[in-house]
């Protein structure tokens, strides 16, 4: 999991007359109403007893917060627990918080951040009915991002605000430190926090939040009804390899040459071939598919250049084919590494003489079309294997654009995953569909031999086996939920030593990542160097 793929409407459940963060109640608040009692606190008991209180209240929030995540997710970078922190206060809205640094080493306990709050809606109570500070007051951001950081380390990290809008700055600053680094400089500062008895009181709610938790999950087995539709949004693109892709995809668009579009079942072909044809000059004109692995090669013929009434058993009328039907337009030919050689040498003389004849005719039609082929085969070894013609394969292949399997792009998972979550949604009639946050590790974690194709048949599925409107992990395929290295590890009888152990697990690694290093070494926990250095010696 990483701290940028949180979402608050997966994490906090919105009913009426009950908020909840995973099994926590949660309360929304009015900023101007609390700006007056942070004025009433200040005026009751003076500025250093309100500092403390407020500081306490954001330490018990940071506490609370840290606690979940560490229940709900499964980190496998640290750093990206920590980033956690900062994110939550983004999606509560009591900032905008950006790490400028970032410095933890679990071994020696040294911790550093270096943290920017823009927009602090503490700072905003502040000046509207107090006014400007001298001092820096953002208390509770400061007592949640120690509190948070305490929880997520198990060391004492204190931060100390070091500039603030109240004073007049345009953001708030902050510094964190580990207990050690801080030296005597937080002496003045530990008053504010003292958070003796938080710790046992957050093991105590996380505690209860569990057995309430197990008991929701038993009492699951009741459906209810859902509700209705809702609007999904196009998916977002995180990883550089498939936004590459479509760069290039856009850049060949506008040009009316052939595209090759190559890559594994289900990696969506079609899609991107879509993608092109709707950014050119034909995107008016009709965009015509046919998939040739899908017919024999006397059918395949008829539907491709059409035939003549008569022409064979069952030609009763004349018929167009689908490169005069996409006339002006598009036509995508997918699967093409499927085709026969008889057909091969047709469809060349096609693409060279920008004609066709129907079956049964002698009379040449022209055509004007763009072509867009695509095949998950290796094309490159088939020419070498001369299964498909070599002439046929430099007509078509003037662009060649390979589309990634969704195991190297990673990144993408959770995006599409929420965009198929809407899109069954929409199908189902069910509004409120959405993704459990620990469904999103299985998702993740998972290797997805079918591609973005598997992924949608997966969370269709899911939808249809949810209640309550939330997709669990119960409702994945049991080859999503129970697919992990370690698995298949522990289904080895034979004992074996801690180094052997070590090297099985990244062999699993890296066969489930399909040899991605990069991937690899996050799921591992190490960078890539340690992962290169590691694999010198399997």
């Amino acid at each position: 999991m990483q701290a940028k793929d949180l979402r608050i409407e997966e994490l906090v459940d919105f009913s009426a007359g009950l908020i909840q963060l995973q099994g926590r109640r949660l309360i929304l608040h009015d900023l101007h109403a609390f700006a007056q009692f942070r004025k009433d606190l200040l005026s009751m008991v003076g500025q250093e007893h309100a500092q403390r209180i407020l500081t306490r209240f954001g330490y018990l929030w940071g506490q609370a917060d840290a606690a979940a995540m560490k229940r709900i997710f499964n980190w496998k970078d640290p750093n990206e627990f920590l980033k956690a922190g900062p994110r939550l206060q983004t999606l509560q809205g009591v900032a905008v918080a950006v790490i400028k640094s970032l410095q933890w080493d679990s071994n020696t306990g040294r911790f550093s951040m270096n943290l920017v709050w823009h927009r602090s809606g503490e700072a905003e109570e502040h000046l509207a009915e107090i006014g400007p500070s001298k001092d820096p007051i953002c208390w509770m951001l400061i007592g949640y991002i120690s509190g948070f950081m305490t929880y997520a380390t198990g060391q004492e990290i204190y931060f100390v605000e070091r500039s603030c809008r109240a004073q007049g700055k345009n953001v708030c600053v902050a510094q964190g430190l580990d207990r050690t680094s801080w030296g005597e400089d937080i002496l003045p500062y530990l008053p504010y926090f003292q958070p003796d008895g938080i710790q046992d009181k957050i093991q105590r709610l996380t505690h209860e939040i569990e057995l309430k938790n197990r008991a929701l999950a038993r009492a699951r087995r009741h459906p209810q009804k859902q509700k209705k539709i809702s609007v999904f949004s196009p998916v977002e693109v995180r990883s550089p390899i498939y936004a590459r892709v479509l760069d290039s995809a856009a850049r060949v668009a506008p040009f009316d040459t052939s595209v090759f579009i190559t890559g594994e079942s289900g990696v969506g072909k079609e899609v991107l071939a879509r993608y092109i044809h709707s950014q050119s000059d034909r995107s008016e004109q009709p965009f015509v598919v046919i998939n040739c692995s899908a017919l024999p090669e006397t059918l395949l013929e008829g539907e491709l250049f059409g035939y003549k009434a008569g022409a064979f058993t069952g030609a009763r009328q004349d018929r167009k084919g689908i490169f005069e039907e996409a006339n002006s337009g598009t036509i995508f030919l997918d699967e093409i590494g499927d085709i026969t050689p008889a057909t091969q040498l047709k469809l060349l003389r096609v693409l060279q003489e920008r004609e066709i004849v129907r079956l049964g005719e002698n009379r040449p039609r022209k055509i004007d079309v763009r072509v867009i082929a695509a095949t998950h085969r290796d094309i490159k070894k088939c020419v070498a294997e001369q299964s498909f013609r070599e002439d046929l394969y430099y007509r078509l292949i003037v662009v060649e654009i390979e589309i990634p399997s969704l195991r190297a792009r990673q990144e993408d998972i959770i995006p599409l995953a929420r965009y198929f979550t809407k899109k069954m949604g929409r199908k189902f009639k069910m509004s409120s569909l959405k993704l459990s946050p620990q469904c999103l590790e299985h998702l993740q974690s998972y290797p997805w031999p079918g591609n973005i194709r598997e992924l949608e048949n997966a969370l269709e599925r899911a939808a249809v086996y949810s209640q309550d409107g939330v997709i669990l992990p119960e409702h994945l395929p049991p080859t999503i939920t129970h697919s992990s290295p370690l698995r298949t590890i522990q289904s080895e009888k034979i004992p074996m030593t801690l180094a052997e152990l070590e090297k099985q697990y990244i062999r699993a690694v890296l066969k489930q990542t399909g040899q991605n290093r990069s991937h690899a070494a996050r799921i591992l926990g190490i960078s890539a160097t340690t992962l290169w250095r590691k694999l010198k010696n399997i």
